[in-house]
């Protein structure tokens, strides 16, 4: 097959594309043609992704958990998913803790910098705070009454409801294990038709892939800069290095710790994963939301990396919901770099409080652009930050947001492949390292 005709080509094209339209947008003041003409393509591709979001995490977890020999093999199962996700969540926030403590970001943003980002965003900033305001005032363990839903068809209508759609999908599972096998059968059918249907839904939407990344590229760069290019250029200037320390702590996690993981825990190579994932990687770039991203993540484990279905279809979900360690180590590495920037000194005491109170956080986040802005105010507050300092790195967060959910499915992939060499559920011989 020539290199054009394969997808994560294909989808590079797209993204390049859509960058440099983009700018030209930007430049030649066509913000307001791309938003009406160019960002709704877009839209329809992520509407799409999003659309089978909550049949497949349902069909995919039922038939996962239903399919397992017995309750003992999804305990097993389910303690070492949890636990790694957990162990992964916290090595990012020390990672992004290190970063941001060794090269102080904070120190290079001038006042008057600092004075005009807080203007420019302070009605997102306040947005924010509100919204994180209501959540912090409900108990400490809310969010394991969140994750119980009261109504299937209420949590099934919102992506945003994802956790609570694994709950129901596990507890689903699991009754079906206590009830004979010939009573259980016609649902199981049921579930993996919708599986199989949801899947070839999958191949369909890719053949829209590359339209749609250069049209969510193209509407980025232009509902950033508008239609004044100098504006991106003023954010690069002023939060530039706090830019490239997020971003050296998401490269060093996903090299380091997820290659680690690879190499010493499984039969696969480094190599063998990144390009298997390459696809799911750039749409997680280009649509910034895990959750929207875990079908092609789902089809590539299974079908590139042998993953098997019990593994896949039990532990991707599950993370798409619970393991966002991209989303933490930037959340370190933001709460930490508002403190520089205004003058606060935030000691040991208050670090190790951002770790636990991201990791607790990480578990509640939507896996849905932007939600991490929410989470980041809660943890600000947990240390005495002013939580209007977020609108210091509003004007970033967008493309940051695309790298680390590239991070979250990253993981998420790493972690599914991990557990199946443990539990030796490849489906195809695996591959030497």
């Amino acid at each position: 097959m020539p290199w054009y005709r394969k997808l994560h080509w294909q989808i590079i094209i797209g993204l390049v594309l859509g960058l440099l339209f983009g700018i030209l947008a930007a430049a030649q003041g066509w913000s307001g043609f791309t938003s009406d003409w160019i960002a709704p393509w877009g839209q329809i591709f992520l509407r799409l992704l999003l659309l089978i979001a909550v049949p497949l995490v349902l069909a995919s977890l039922i038939t996962g958990v239903a399919s397992l020999s017995d309750l003992k093999k999804l305990s097993r199962i389910g303690g070492k998913t949890i636990a790694i996700y957990i162990g992964t969540t916290v090595i990012a926030l020390i990672i992004g803790l290190v970063l941001v403590n060794l090269f102080q970001p904070g120190a290079t943003v001038p006042d008057e910098m600092r004075e005009k980002l807080q203007m420019t965003f302070a009605d997102q900033a306040q947005a924010g705070v509100e919204t994180a305001a209501s959540r912090a005032e409900k108990s400490p363990i809310q969010p394991l009454v969140d994750m119980v839903p009261g109504n299937f068809f209420e949590a099934a209508s919102s992506n945003r409801n994802m956790l609570q759609i694994v709950f129901f999908a596990i507890f689903a599972g699991i009754g079906l294990l206590m009830i004979p096998k010939d009573k259980s059968k016609p649902l199981l059918d049921l579930f993996e038709s919708l599986n199989d249907l949801v899947i070839r839904m999958v191949e369909i939407i890719m053949l829209f892939a590359p339209i749609g990344v250069f049209a969510l590229m193209a509407d980025t760069i232009t509902s950033i800069a508008g239609d004044d290019l100098g504006q991106i250029m003023e954010l690069i200037t002023a939060l530039g290095y706090y830019c490239l320390v997020v971003l050296a702590g998401l490269i060093v996690h996903m090299f380091l710790t997820y290659g680690s993981m690879i190499k010493f825990f499984t039969p696969k190579t480094w190599g063998e994963v990144a390009r298997a994932l390459a696809p799911a990687q750039l749409v997680a770039f280009s649509t910034s939301s895990s959750g929207a991203t875990l079908p092609v993540t789902m089809e590539r484990v299974e079908k590139e990396l042998g993953v098997s279905e019990e593994v896949s279809s039990f532990v991707l979900p599950l993370g798409a919901t619970i393991n966002m360690d991209g989303t933490g180590l930037y959340q370190a590495v933001a709460a930490v770099f508002i403190a520089q920037t205004i003058g606060m000194d935030l000691d040991l005491t208050a670090q190790l409080t951002i770790v636990f109170t991201a990791v607790l956080a990480s578990i509640g986040t939507a896996a849905v652009p932007g939600a991490g802005i929410i989470m980041l105010v809660i943890i600000l507050e947990s240390v005495g930050v002013p939580s209007a300092g977020i609108a210091l790195i509003l004007g970033v967060d967008r493309i940051l947001d695309m790298c680390r959910t590239v991070t979250n499915v990253t993981g998420d992939a790493t972690v599914a492949t991990v557990v199946a060499a443990s539990e030796g559920e490849f489906k195809t011989a695996p591959v030497p390292a």
